[in-house]
């Protein structure tokens, strides 16, 4: 929301500085975002006048300008491509050496196709006061020629622009923004009452609501005799100094309104209105030439306003090109109505229009200022277009519910901490509008029309406590007790921590997807259950609650490789959904890798490049389940996996078949099919909420770093096994013989062919053995080594290698 401190005093009587005031407007909930002086950015711009325009010799498009800067100086020449540059036009000049806020760039002399040119005629664009850069702008003639554009346009009035919460659509108008600035002491509010204009005749267009749930009141008036074109200057400069565009004076009222008083109007040319109005719901394929120059086509959800021959305007959110009003317009049909404000966000969001009207109205207007808002809008017109007013002609309701809350004093005490005095309840509560009854220990307050998002007793002390100030509140520590806090962070929150910092540790980058994928994916990877179908999806390919993280981050990777990054690794820590239950939506932590992103560098380069392959997804998901607490010496990975990983390359990881922790590996070309990616990728996804918890008994302490000072040894050894004998099964086998003595076992040969038997395999394993009391003698090593032999056998039937 945009306002000048000049518009704010229309309605406030302040002396207050301008900084006070924006510190105010934030203490009370309304939060300055920002506050632009255009007349120190403008300084140099001056209003000056096109003396001639010739073609430009050398080029089609562009015309040679003697421009006149007043002041008495010699023209200047000026080389212009705009189309409406012409002899007499009065304009925006900006000499070298301004900078041009609108380029980016600071203005030389330059020479354009062999022309000299000093300067620049400038458009609204350029100087960044509106979006309009079609041509360079058109002054009025009577501008002061010479005198600065800044100060001529009134510019020099700083811009406030508030960051409103969507319950406080009151300030959507300057007039409520001035209403909340008075009852926080900032000086006098201005509210004189508007006095009904008297109709001359009955208004000769009736109106019919047909659902009153679509429309709660609508009322209408004709101004016949109207001389519609520009707008006042005072009318133009308020407009432009907050960024909008001044077309006529029919129109301009009823964006003055819109933001003066919150109160969107809707302005039809009579003559191109035919018969009666009809408020109604759209019928499916009608359509509509808006007036922002499209064509909607509606559906039975939409409320329009119809006469005889069709919509004329989509209720709330725009009007129809048909009915506008233009130069030649000379009887005028004024609408002020109230609508749903669900619809008016439903329409506004399936046609994508984003209008001052539907930003408004979807929040929710002042119903009690509907005919009121009629009356001013109806005088402003008479002021500056002249005419012969109707009487109303008013349907449904012109107000809106009775709220009235009974309030106990203390609740002020009991909610915020503080004392506020009764009289200063009063005071404060009166000021912003409310009507107060009773001297306590309880009140009943009234809840005045404007403000439709006070319910109940809390809303009523955050109203007193926003406006005794915030910073009242007091700090009160929280009982701390006897008892040792708890954890700030659950279990679960501290493993999701601790994945992402691991993940990103390895090179990947986080992404976030959506919760909601197409239902084949969802089958894809389990999913698919009807319970887990949305009932309104957002779009036909998310209409199913996401049962893995895999297929967004596969699209993800797959939209990635399609802009030229295709070694891109991905991963995210959310949300997946088995099923209905609390205890089917699991955190899981997944990623994917695809073509050079390997966990040893990404990218080609000269010193070698290695392609992603199973065995980084899999030190991708040992990675995070070291980092979320699991027992590492307890897990197992098995060969294979899910239908959507390659049956030889991927691997299941368990603590024993009954606790699956996750899965990695190469995704199927199946799957990648299914989900329009390219190959290979590699993927990983593990559940961390199956990770177990650590024991909680008390066990005494030991060090974080026991180092031992004798030397480790290693030996290697070679078994020869089956074939279907796992490398695992050896290590754990190894690893048991002496859990004390034996720190690391790891596989670092496999070798089948010549010299090994059909049907067997020989692995090779080194162990290192570390003494903690001892050097160990040679026949103490033997003997663990025997062990270690012996324990081989017995668990997978292997046979040292001679």
């Amino acid at each position: 929301m945009k306002f000048t401190l000049s518009w704010l005093k229309e309605h406030l009587d302040t002396d207050e500085p301008l900084e006070k005031l924006a510190d105010k407007l934030t203490m009370i909930g309304l939060e300055v975002e920002s506050i632009e002086d255009k007349a120190t950015a403008l300084a140099p711009f001056i209003v000056a006048r096109v003396i001639s325009a010739e073609q430009h010799p050398n080029a089609d498009r562009l015309r040679v300008c003697m421009v006149d800067p007043g002041n008495g100086a010699a023209p200047v020449q000026v080389v212009c491509g705009a189309p409406n540059a012409r002899a007499g036009l009065v304009s925006v000049f900006s000499p070298p050496g301004t900078f041009i806020p609108g380029k980016n760039i600071t203005l030389g002399v330059g020479t354009i196709r062999g022309v000299e040119s000093r300067g620049m005629l400038c458009s609204a664009a350029e100087l960044q006061i509106s979006e309009d850069h079609d041509g360079i702008m058109e002054l009025p003639a009577g501008a002061p020629i010479g005198a600065p554009y800044a100060e001529w346009a009134g510019l020099g009035d700083p811009v406030l622009e508030i960051n409103l919460t969507p319950n406080r659509q009151d300030c959507t108008g300057v007039h409520g923004i001035a209403r909340d600035l008075a009852a926080a002491d900032m000086g006098k509010f201005k509210d004189p009452a508007i006095r009904p204009i008297k109709g001359e005749f009955p208004c000769p267009v009736q109106v019919t609501i047909e659902d009153p749930k679509l429309c709660p009141g609508f009322a209408l008036r004709l101004v016949r005799g109207v001389k519609n074109g520009p707008s006042p200057e005072w009318l133009q400069k308020r407009l432009t100094s907050i960024g909008l565009r001044p077309i006529n004076v029919l129109v301009d009222i009823t964006n003055f309104m819109t933001y003066d008083r919150a109160r969107p109007l809707h302005v039809f040319d009579a003559a191109k209105v035919k018969g009666n109005l009809t408020v109604r719901h759209a019928r499916d394929g009608e359509t509509l030439l808006a007036l922002d120059g499209r064509t909607y086509t509606l559906d039975s959800t939409m409320c329009v306003i119809a006469d005889d021959h069709g919509v004329e305007s989509l209720a709330g959110v725009m009007g129809g090109e048909a009915s506008g009003c233009s130069e030649e317009t000379t009887d005028v049909l004024i609408e002020s109505a109230l609508w749903n404000e669900i619809n008016i966000a439903q329409t506004g969001r399936k046609l994508g229009i984003n209008s001052d009207a539907r930003y408004r109205f979807e929040r929710g207007v002042d119903p009690a200022f509907m005919v009121p808002g009629l009356e001013m809008a109806t005088r402003l017109v008479m002021e500056m277009c002249g005419g012969t007013p109707s009487e109303n002609v008013v349907v449904g309701k012109t107000f809106g519910d009775d709220r009235v809350i009974d309030f106990p004093l203390q609740e002020v005490k009991r909610l915020a901490g503080i004392d506020v005095p009764l009289p200063e309840v009063k005071m404060i509560l009166t000021r912003l509008g409310f009507m107060v009854a009773g001297n306590g220990p309880a009140l009943k307050i009234a809840v005045p029309s404007w403000r439709t998002d006070v319910h109940g007793k809390a809303d009523i002390v955050e109203e007193i406590v926003r406006i005794v100030g915030v910073d009242k509140v007091p700090m009160t520590p929280f009982e701390r007790g006897d008892a040792p806090r708890k954890p700030v962070l659950s279990p679960i929150q501290l493993r999701t921590r601790r994945a992402k910092r691991a993940l990103g540790a390895r090179g990947m980058v986080e992404a976030v997807t959506w919760s909601f994928i197409s239902k084949p994916a969802a089958e894809l990877f389990g999913g698919g259950q009807s319970e887990l179908a949305l009932a309104n999806p957002i779009a036909s390919d998310m209409s199913d609650m996401r049962p893995s993280l895999l297929p967004g981050l596969v699209t993800a990777a797959q939209a990635n490789s399609d802009r030229g990054f295709a070694d891109v690794a991905l991963f995210e820590v959310g949300q997946i959904f088995r099923g209905d239950r609390p205890d089917d939506e699991l955190i899981a932590a997944s990623g994917v890798r695809h073509g050079f992103a390997s966990s040893k560098g990404v990218g080609r380069h000269w010193s070698g490049s290695a392609m992603a392959d199973a065995l980084d997804a899999k030190a991708d998901a040992f990675a995070v389940l070291s980092a979320a607490g699991a027992p590492m010496q307890a897990l197992q990975a098995i060969p294979g996996g899910p239908d959507w990983l390659h049956p030889g390359r991927s691997g299941t990881i368990q603590i024993g078949p009954q606790n699956v922790l996750g899965y990695f590996g190469e995704l199927h070309p199946r799957a990648l099919e299914a989900l329009r990616a390219d190959g290979p990728l590699m993927a990983f996804e593990v559940i961390l909420d199956r990770i177990p918890e650590a024991k909680r008994r008390p066990t005494r302490a030991k060090p974080v770093l026991e180092l031992s000072p004798f030397q480790p040894v290693s030996r290697d050894f070679a078994f020869i096994v089956d074939r279907s004998v796992k490398a695992g099964d050896i290590v754990r086998a190894a690893q048991g013989a002496d859990k004390k003595l034996i720190t690391d076992v790891s596989v670092f040969d496999v070798y089948e062919g010549k010299g090994i038997e059909d049907g067997k395999k020989s692995i090779a394993i080194a162990v290192t053995i570390q003494p903690r009391e001892k050097t160990l003698t040679d026949q103490e090593i033997e003997a663990v080594a025997a062990k270690i032999v012996a324990e081989v056998t017995k668990k997978t039937g292997g046979v040292l290698r001679g």
